[in-house]
């Protein structure tokens, strides 16, 4: 059902910037539907930062709520092996939803020209964003035994980081500003969305996600504490 709906709105927003570009003449030739489609709209991380707690938010506080999380805990599976076990599972969900969009990018070259480049390096970029959104979702996840709590704690994490991108826009230039502008997403994907491969936004991506491993992993560990 969720592959479903996403692929639907992915399609939905894919048609529709087509169809729109199709009828704007002298556009920007650096833009088109794909680069559009990977990070150009606000569709685009609207849907990301409420699909990523869908993805996550029963990982962890599901099991614990049921109880199913105990036999695992006391099968010898270390904490820190249990948090990359969920972690890979949450990865590879990630991956799932994206690789039927290659689709999409099937079907734009039978109608015009595309850049394999510029397509691989959007799809580094979306991979290198679900590096760390699975992570901050599972740390939520680990914090509490609701899953519609974890969800929406996600849901606001997310928000936060996506809003660092809207101050970026609306402060003056300085040190404040290049913060936020490091970690925008809306600056991260419009990069990695017009062939523009920077080191800078993976290592903020493996760096954002590995604290947020590092921290899920001593929750976890508490909970041998009744904590």
């Amino acid at each position: 059902m969720l592959l479903t709906v996403w692929l639907f709105v992915q399609g939905l927003t894919l048609y529709l910037l087509a169809t729109w570009y199709a009828t704007q003449p002298g556009l920007d030739p650096t833009n088109t539907p794909l680069s559009m489609f990977f990070g150009q709209t606000s569709l685009f991380y609207l849907v990301l930062i409420f699909i990523a707690p869908v993805l996550t938010m029963r990982l962890f506080a599901e099991e614990r709520r049921t109880g199913t999380i105990e036999p695992l805990r006391t099968a010898g599976v270390g904490d820190a092996a249990l948090v990359a076990g969920k972690y890979a599972a949450g990865l590879i969900m990630w991956a799932a939803l994206w690789a039927p969009t290659l689709l999409y990018v099937w079907i734009i070259s039978r109608y015009g020209r595309i850049d394999p480049g510029v397509v691989a390096s959007s799809y580094v970029g979306v991979m290198g964003t679900g590096l760390y959104y699975i992570a901050i979702g599972l740390l939520m996840s680990a914090v509490t035994r609701n899953q519609i709590v974890a969800a929406v704690l996600t849901f606001l994490v997310l928000a936060l980081l996506f809003l660092g991108g809207v101050v970026e826009m609306v402060i003056d230039e300085g040190p404040t500003k290049d913060l936020f502008g490091y970690i925008s997403l809306w600056g991260h994907m419009a990069d990695f969305a017009k062939g523009i491969v920077d080191t800078r936004r993976l290592v903020f991506d493996g760096s954002l996600a590995a604290l947020a491993l590092f921290l899920c992993v001593r929750v976890v560990e508490s909970w041998r504490h009744g904590s």
